[in-house]
């Protein structure tokens, strides 16, 4: 260690670029960590971003401060990146706790950091490039430029782009890849994703929207058209009476109230879709079913039923789609403008088979319900 402390002295200064600590131990704790130099006052100091789980903190720290840090957690976080301006040095540890350390001189040398405190963020769909449906929207001007009042709007399309990002790999380039949005809505969410995934990404895909309003399904069949998305469609109807296909690889279902969200679920699993995107609306139907003894002194409180009632729905179909061969997470989304509900559920296909519930039949046993995705699927089989 007193090897890698003499290097980290040497190392950590205004020519750093980037540190990255990475690959942990266990998965329950930190999983990254970076560092990068800023300057506050005109002093320099070290700012650390965590990730945990789907949150990120931040602080500020100075450099004697980060180098104790970097040794403690060297041991759980298994490799470290140093990223300066002349060179790059790697230091993995071993399972035995055997430390290798490389460092490789650049040719050329790179561009010092950028050592704002607040950086601009980088948005997937940057600002300064005018793009139609942002447009009519109301949320970029003709220029390119993002209307003041409308940045939070800007940032939650973006927030979702980079929740499909993360998965698009998923999908063929192979092939025309189909993509629904179940209860598609005015669509504003349903143009950018066919905007980046078939226009800056370059996939070839085909995407359908499905909503019950017949005047929003007009509309963005309008424009879909005067945008030239001649692979984007908009059709009328519900989503448990949907055939319009018989394969889909990608799902989405952005809130679908009550076990309309259990009906596009019930679709992507029959499709084998490679790729589920749902956040959840108006989960009534655990309020009405929820029975329990040991649960009665707290949801016997309406609120508190409510909420209780919301999760545990997520946290069953999380578990229904990991007994249908699905890697399931659950991430916190930007909240609506009409709802409060922020949770998504995204699920990528890892493999085909025999259905297993066996996991999540004792707790709803437990709480005495009877989950309509789970009759969805049975109706399947």
């Amino acid at each position: 260690m007193e090897r890698l402390r003499g290097i980290l002295e040497g190392k950590i200064n205004e020519n750093l670029i980037q540190m990255i600590l990475s690959n942990p131990k266990e998965n329950n704790g930190i999983k990254k960590i970076k560092i990068r130099p800023v300057l506050l006052k005109e002093k320099l100091y070290f700012q650390m971003t965590e990730y945990v789980g789907t949150k990120v903190f931040h602080k500020n720290i100075e450099k004697k401060q980060l180098i104790e840090i970097v040794i403690k957690t060297i041991g759980h976080m298994r490799q470290l990146e140093v990223e300066s301006t002349k060179e790059h040095l790697t230091v993995f540890v071993s399972k035995k706790g055997k430390m290798s350390i490389k460092n490789k001189k650049l040719k050329i040398e790179k561009q010092s950091c950028n050592m704002e405190h607040n950086r601009k963020k980088k948005y997937i769909l940057e600002e300064g490039q005018p793009i139609p449906f942002l447009i009519d929207l109301g949320v970029m001007t003709k220029q390119g430029k993002i209307v003041k009042e409308k940045y939070d709007k800007f940032r939650q399309i973006n927030r979702y782009l980079e929740f499909i990002d993360d998965v698009l790999p998923k999908l063929s380039r192979e092939r025309e890849a189909i993509i629904i949005d179940f209860g598609c809505g005015k669509s504003y969410l349903t143009f950018a994703m066919y905007y980046y995934i078939k226009i800056v990404k370059g996939y070839n895909i085909r995407m359908i929207g499905l909503d019950l309003k017949e005047d929003v399904i007009c509309t963005c069949n309008r424009l879909a058209q005067e945008y030239g998305y001649n692979k984007l469609e908009f059709f009328q109807g519900d989503i448990g009476d949907y055939n319009g296909v018989s394969k889909v690889d990608m799902v989405v279902s952005l809130h679908a109230c009550d076990t309309a969200t259990d009906y596009a679920l019930a679709k992507a699993i029959k499709w084998n879709a490679k790729i589920i995107l749902a956040v959840p609306c108006c989960q009534h139907e655990l309020n009405r079913q929820m029975e329990s003894s040991m649960l009665q002194p707290i949801i016997k409180y309406g609120i508190l039923r409510e909420k209780m009632a919301a999760l545990l729905t997520d946290g069953i179909r999380a578990q229904i789609l990991e007994g249908c061969g699905y890697d399931v997470q659950i991430l916190e989304f930007i909240d609506m403008e009409h709802t409060p509900k922020n949770i998504l559920l995204r699920a990528m296909l890892i493999k085909n088979g025999k259905r297993d519930f066996n996991i999540i039949h004792p707790f709803l046993e437990f709480i005495n319900a009877k989950p309509m995705l789970l009759s969805l699927i049975k109706d399947l089989e």
